[in-house]
């Protein structure tokens, strides 16, 4: 809920997006890329930290803009001095394409975008290591006679599973292929009120009607539209993306935190029918 709360979480990934307030389903996650500092997005740093100490596990890894690590350092100070001790934690500054491994084969690719302060978007990557295509024919023995004489066998592949953009206006940062062709992009959309387009300008957020442009330069088979308000509510957010979208685009489109659709094709579906 844009202005409250983000926090998104992948558990299969052992990685999240924000932190929000540090909801319980957040503690045992390893990883958490934090976007930026405004409170909505960061305001839990401290009590995630703090939980994972409670409950006996190894401190958490927050990914963050270098500018932001040393006011989490600060932050963490805070609370030791309010509590009585420190809390362990790991804060690890990064920027734009500077890789985090968070699993062997799961990588944390940040990129920049438009958003006051130091703000960062995230990729995670799975890495595969595939043969190479002239060498297949070759039997185990051979490629084994190959590497132990000093040549690659190997490529690396990198396959884009999830690119969560943050609070963002649409910018160049879309045509990243870690985020293009991204199976599933998170992107953001706080105003869908026709006369609130300078406001979003202004606060560097996407407008409803910026969508259209911003699918188009997409590939995702899944496109998760968050950050809407409660000024808007998800029916008339739903409403409003019915009118803008392509009906290909509508198929690919899901709103965060709206209800399981029974079936693909009532993902977006006209408004009236729910309130019939």
């Amino acid at each position: 809920m844009a202005g409250e709360e983000t926090v998104i979480i992948l558990p299969e990934m052992n990685v999240a997006f924000d932190v929000g307030r540090a909801p319980r389903e957040l503690i045992n996650i390893d990883y958490v890329c934090l976007t930026h500092g405004h409170m909505d997005h960061s305001a839990g740093l401290a009590y995630y930290f703090s939980q994972r100490n409670f409950q006996g596990l190894p401190p958490g890894c927050v990914l963050a803009h270098h500018r932001l690590v040393p006011a989490i350092q600060d932050l963490m100070q805070v609370y030791g001095r309010i509590e009585g001790h420190v809390t362990p934690a790991q804060v690890i500054g990064v920027d734009e394409d500077e890789d985090v491994a968070i699993r062997r084969d799961l990588l944390v690719r940040p990129f920049r975008v438009r958003h006051s302060g130091s703000a960062l978007g995230f990729s995670v990557i799975e890495v595969r290591k595939k043969l190479r295509p002239e060498l297949a024919e070759l039997s185990g023995q051979q490629i084994a006679e190959l590497k132990r004489s000093g040549q690659e066998v190997e490529y690396r592949l990198e396959i884009p599973r999830v690119a969560f953009c943050g609070d963002s206006a649409p910018g160049d940062y879309l045509d990243h292929p870690h985020v293009r062709d991204a199976e599933v992009v998170i992107i953001e959309c706080t105003f869908f009120e026709g006369d609130h387009i300078d406001r979003a300008y202004l606060g560097q957020h996407t407008h409803v009607n910026d969508l259209p442009g911003v699918l188009a330069r997409l590939n995702s088979k899944y496109v998760v539209i968050s950050h809407i308000t409660r000024r808007t509510g998800i029916a008339e957010a739903k409403r409003r993306l019915l009118q803008v979208l392509k009906p290909a685009d509508i198929q690919r489109v899901v709103v965060l935190m709206d209800r399981p659709p029974r079936n693909r094709r009532e993902t977006l579906r006209p408004v009236a029918s729910d309130e019939g």
